[in-house]
């Protein structure tokens, strides 16, 4: 009996330690993307939200797929491109053309790349967002 004891103690010491671990990559998931909600102000603070999910879905993406060659080079220049777009926002100054880059950019990926179904919903939704903020110049 002792043996059987030291089995579902064990047991239930492994379960402690690992069943947090294969929640935390979610949580830290989904607390990465809600956390990009409450992160600027002022009068371009909830376009830059959007720009920052974006590079966190774009992040994502791209762990969740293999990527490489010209794949890597399309979520590199999307990333590239929307943190120039948000520098300038940062500055209080609307960039139309590089958020017309940016969003090229995206449909690059979003076209051209492998993506996981949870991604591919994910950044077609991004891609309408930002054509909506291009539509109210940054006023969302």
């Amino acid at each position: 009996m002792h043996t059987l004891s030291k089995a579902v103690f064990t047991m239930a010491l492994a379960a402690a330690v690992l069943c947090p671990t294969a929640y935390s990559q979610r949580d830290d998931d989904r607390r990465d993307r809600d956390d990009w909600q409450d992160r600027h102000d002022g009068p371009y603070g909830r376009a830059r939200d959007l720009i920052g999910r974006v590079q966190h879905d774009l992040a994502r993406a791209q762990r969740m797929a293999p990527v490489a060659g010209r794949q890597r080079d399309r979520y590199d220049n999307a990333q590239r491109h929307l943190s120039e777009f948000d520098d300038r926002l940062s500055r209080g100054e609307f960039d139309k053309d590089k958020l017309d880059t940016a969003i090229d950019d995206v449909n690059n990926v979003f076209r051209g790349n492998v993506l996981s179904p949870r991604s591919r919903d994910d950044l077609r939704g991004d891609l309408a967002d930002l054509r909506s903020m291009r539509a109210a110049r940054g006023r969302l």
